[in-house]
Formats: C-alpha cells, structure tokens, sequence
C-alpha cells in the first residue's frame, strides 16, 4: 500500500562536477567583458581558480565547444566565439527523425515568418530581385506533380527570404526545405489560394507592403484553414 504513494517520484540526479562546471564558465563568460576573438585563461588556470581536476575542467570546455562559444586557435589556446545559434538546429531538422508533431510546429513557424516579410522585402528589394522572382513564378506549372511543386515552392519562397537581407533568415530557411515535402505529403488534394505567385510579384511590383501582406494572407490561408481542421 506504502509503496502505491511514491507512484510517480524518482530519485533525485544530483548534478556532476562537470555540470558545475559548465555553469559557472558561463556565468564567467557572461559576466566579464569578453567579446568574440578575445583569449580566455588557460585550462590550468580555470581548473585553479575552480577548484576542479583538469579533465572536469576539459569536460565542461567540450560542452562549451561543442555549442560553439569558444574555440582552440594556434598560439592563443581558448577564444571566445560568436555563437551559432542555428548549429545544433540544423543537425538535426530532418523530417526522418523528427516526430510528426514537431514538424507540424517548425511549419506553423514558417507560417507566422512570412506572414512577417513584407516590412523587410519592402525596405530591401531590388528591381533586379523582383525580376528574378517573376522569372521563377512565370516558370511554375501547378499541374506537374508534387515534387514540381514542391520544387517551385522552395524556390519561391527561398528567393523572398533571400530578398529580405536577412542572413539568419536566409539560412533558417534552408534549413525549412525538407519540411516543404512533408506537408506536400499530408494533402489530399493540391491546394492553391486566391492569391498565386505571380500575384505576389505584381504586388511587390505595384502595391504596397500592407497589401503585400494581405496577399500573403491569402496565399497561405489554404494551410491556416487546414490548421483548423486539425484542432
């Protein structure tokens, strides 16, 4: 009966020295005025000042490393990097190891982004740029199976991202590729809106980046209405 009570509790894992470690390396970092390409102490001088053994030490600096905050350069030992927020994202976004659920979010992300590109396009893009996205929209041809679709779908779409200037978005886009195939995947039907791509280049052409976003809107309402199908 006792042992029915504690259903459900698990022992507590205390934290490993390395763990330790690895905050307060990060709370040294944070809290000093380091910036990226500056030397930091050697590891016998952090492994000194912590208190710690060397290899505790070095296991909490390959965690560090392996997030991208520091780096062993020739002659200089540990430097603070520029972080890459994107790295450990971009390993593993890939529809074969990623859960249904999971990929369904990452496309509702995509989603709110370009219903978000207008201010940026407006403010960056380039008459060459919008001549180029005409040629991509002019070559579609919607009834030429899903993986042409889904071809022009990536092109389309990474050409606006690439418009927008943006390098985090710019990259965060490629890495939103293999997600394009998998919501092909889950349509019964092909599915179009009011709005098509050749639409949106007369748009950015002509109009305004508020009509821009209404057009938008209505370019990707087919997957918002499929959202509320799925509620």
């Amino acid at each position: 009966m006792a042992s029915n009570v504690y259903n459900g509790l698990e022992k507590i894992v205390p934290a490993t020295m390395a763990d330790v470690v690895e905050v307060k390396l990060r709370e040294y970092l944070k809290n000093k005025p380091f910036l990226p390409g500056d030397a930091l102490p050697t590891e016998a001088e952090l492994a000194e000042a912590l208190g710690v053994s060397r290899n505790v030490l070095r296991e909490a600096l390959s965690r560090l490393r392996m997030l991208g905050m520091i780096e062993s350069k020739k002659k200089r030992g540990m430097v603070l990097t520029k972080p890459d927020i994107l790295g450990a994202f971009e390993k593993v976004l890939d529809p074969l190891i990623i859960d249904k659920d999971t990929l369904q979010d990452i496309f509702e992300l995509r989603l709110v982004l370009e219903m978000g590109l207008a201010d940026l396009l407006f403010l960056r893009k380039t008459d060459k740029d919008v001549a180029e996205l005409e040629a991509i929209a002019k070559a579609e041809k919607y009834d030429s199976g899903k993986q042409f679709r889904i071809k022009s779908e990536i092109e389309f779409h990474g050409k606006l991202y690439e418009m927008t200037g943006n390098n985090t978005l710019k990259r965060f886009q490629s890495m939103l590729l293999p997600i394009f195939g998998y919501v092909v995947t889950l349509e019964k039907k092909k599915i179009a809106g009011k709005v098509n791509h050749l639409d949106l280049v007369q748009i950015l052409k002509k109009g305004t980046k508020d009509d821009f976003k209404k057009g938008m809107y209505e370019h990707l309402k087919p997957h918002f209405d499929r959202l509320k199908e799925l509620e």
